[in-house]
């Protein structure tokens, strides 16, 4: 019922990567999908499993170079609706607090 996924798409270069990596984020807008990106990867949420692979796979092939990283984290839960937001609401409660710092 909900499909979350954390995808890392990187070309293996000596430069800056920023350029192609928003290329594979770009790709995302072609798919059903939410997705937030962060600095270590763009988490997913969609339907489904095969909406969350058609995606990372869009955004793979998204990125020129020689070589690309890709790395796809699935959490498929297939009998309960949960955002990924409420995941870390569920840590923040059990906490009691936000579930984020910023160093000094």
């Amino acid at each position: 019922m909900t499909a979350i996924g954390f995808l890392s798409v990187a070309p293996v270069a000596a430069d800056g990567m920023a350029d192609e990596v928003a290329k594979a984020v770009a790709a995302l807008d072609d798919f059903d999908v939410s997705y937030e990106t962060t600095p270590m990867g763009t988490t997913i949420e969609a339907d489904d499993a095969a909406t969350v692979f058609a995606a990372a796979r869009a955004a793979h092939e998204a990125v020129d170079g020689d070589r690309v990283s890709t790395l796809l984290k699935l959490d498929d839960k297939r009998t309960v609706d949960q955002r990924a937001s409420e995941k870390v609401t569920a840590v923040e409660e059990a906490l009691g607090r936000p579930a984020r710092r910023e160093r000094e």
